[in-house]
């Protein structure tokens, strides 16, 4: 800050990313600072109650969309399936994405900056409070003409446990109880992708911003889908070499599978579409992904044994 309070600008690209704090947000800001390309700015509840983007007003929101250049708006109520199934339908889940959408789309209209939306694949399933209200946001986003990415089930280093997707989940249940429990039969598929792909991808978008169109389908995927029992299968491998290399507990992990079909998403099969492809490609494979966010989370069981 200046001595009048208005913000220094250094000249590089002022990115302000909304929810820096989330598990691809997380991920996201540590990408994107690595170039020293950006000013990165990061906005999320967990800074403090004045990063709390349901406030309205919020003098602080108001004052970062204001100064940037190009904003990712990745804030939003949410967590893995489990997470889902317990909150979705409650006044407060419903509650809180709409306060902080009105908040922040507000503001982007007020200053006309361009954005990115982050959506979901789940925005046409209208069983889901959660799709139903990521549709509201893609609406608001093509009014405004950003750009709608839709991820499709990103998975990455997590640090709330309460909101934690199916990966991180089963690993840190192997780690900590000897036994993971899926909440399904595991039959259902889905495509996962890596959380720096999902980096990669999205500053490309941003560095092409003006190549596409607010309608253009941006999915975000691996285009490659798996069972959730294929993921619980090479977890389970992951815990054995470990057995076999460091501490033969290790072995003795073991699945829970569920009776139950899916009900979070239904089974619903969307189709991906791959027009993003002409600008960006996924680099890592499910099993690759897995053993690095595998390594990752046992130098932390390591650290804290």
């Amino acid at each position: 800050m200046s001595a009048k309070g208005t913000v220094e600008y250094s000249g590089k690209k002022r990115v302000t990313i909304l929810g820096s704090s989330g598990q691809i947000g997380a991920y996201l800001t540590e990408y994107l600072r690595r170039g020293d390309k950006y000013d990165v700015r990061e906005f999320d509840i967990v800074n403090g109650d004045h990063q709390d983007m349901r406030n309205i007003p919020s003098p602080e929101l108001h004052r970062i969309i204001q100064t940037s250049d190009f904003i990712f708006f990745l804030s939003f109520d949410v967590g893995g399936s489990r997470y889902l199934k317990k909150y979705q339908h409650t006044f407060d889940f419903v509650n809180n994405n709409a306060r902080l959408m009105v908040n922040a789309f507000g503001l982007i209209e007020k200053y006309k900056k361009p954005f990115v939306f982050a959506s979901s694949q789940m925005s046409n399933m209208s069983h889901s409070p959660y799709g139903v209200l990521k549709r509201v946001g893609e609406l608001y986003t093509q009014t405004l003409k950003g750009l709608t990415v839709k991820f499709w089930n990103v998975y990455g280093i997590e640090k709330d446990h309460e909101k934690a997707h199916v990966i991180t989940d089963f690993i840190r249940k192997g780690f900590e109880e000897g036994e993971f429990e899926m909440m399904t039969d595991g039959t259902e598929e889905r495509q996962f992708l890596y959380a720096e792909d999902c980096c990669e991808a999205l500053e490309t978008i941003m560095e092409s911003y003006s190549d596409f169109k607010p309608t253009d389908p941006l999915h975000v995927t691996s285009f490659n889908s798996h069972s959730i029992k294929y993921v619980a299968d090479t977890i389970q491998g992951q815990f054995n070499l470990l057995g076999t290399d460091v501490d033969p507990k290790y072995m003795d992990v073991r699945i829970k599978p569920g009776l139950a079909k899916d009900s979070v998403q239904m089974d619903k099969r969307n189709e991906a579409d791959n027009y993003i492809l002409g600008w960006w490609q996924p680099k890592t494979g499910l099993h690759d992904g897995i053993a690095k966010i595998f390594s990752e989370m046992k130098k932390h069981y390591e650290h804290h044994s």
